[in-house]
């Protein structure tokens, strides 16, 4: 009888696969691999990602963490210490829950909180809201996911300063060449567009290959 592990599936390279697809994100593959490692490196350490963008970069950096927060390609299912726990806390509803809850990798989406960043804005200025969440949420080995095609937002500039005061590591995805961020960025994948919407149209499969290949990593099974 073959042994188990004779059927284990070699671990997928989604970077790879992306870079096939699309041909042009091969003069970012470097930038996408160190991106991974440092997303991977943040997780690894009990650490989380803080996301953010404006418009449609918002709305990426929401679909961004949902393939992180719950399970994308693969199972997460909790463990069955976890499961178990659940059972003893309450058998119907801990039942329920040891079922369908899924193991996450933490992400904060900043442009999600319309009550704070409108208070916020009232009260200060909105230029700066991000980097207000950004101070409040950051700790040391945290990542800021910051989202924007021109690479000048201001208040994604400002939130990359206030990361960096905290001790976090800045990932920017962009396009045109890069901007200001990339200059302040810890690593800046520029994908190579300059139209908005045709550097959305990339930004999308480099953050589904980074989310594939983190999910790869942690939950290989």
């Amino acid at each position: 009888m073959a042994n188990r592990d004779d059927f284990k599936m070699e671990p997928q390279d989604y970077i790879r696969i992306l870079t096939e697809r699309y041909p042009e994100l091969s003069s970012v593959e470097t930038e996408i691999r160190k991106a991974l490692e440092m997303l991977i490196s943040c997780f690894e350490n009990g650490g989380k990602v803080l996301a953010g963008g404006n418009g449609g970069s918002a709305a990426d950096c929401e679909h961004f963490a949902g393939e992180l927060m719950k399970s994308f390609a693969k199972k997460r299912r909790i463990s069955p210490e976890e499961a178990a726990v659940l059972r003893e806390l309450n058998p119907e509803r801990g039942a329920r829950l040891a079922e369908e809850l899924e193991q996450a990798l933490p992400v904060i989406v900043v442009s999600a909180h319309v009550g704070l960043t409108t208070a916020y804005a009232n009260d200060k200025n909105w230029l700066t809201g991000y980097a207000q969440q950004v101070y409040g949420y950051g700790k040391p080995g945290d990542v800021l996911f910051a989202v924007t095609t021109s690479g000048n937002s201001a208040n994604l500039l400002y939130a990359v300063d206030a990361a960096h005061a905290r001790g976090m590591k800045v990932i920017a995805l962009t396009g045109r060449g890069g901007g200001e961020i990339a200059k302040i960025a810890d690593c800046s994948i520029i994908v190579p567009r300059k139209e908005t919407y045709q550097i959305q149209e990339l930004h999308l499969p480099v953050y589904h290959a980074l989310c594939l290949q983190i999910e790869e990593h942690f939950f290989p099974v």
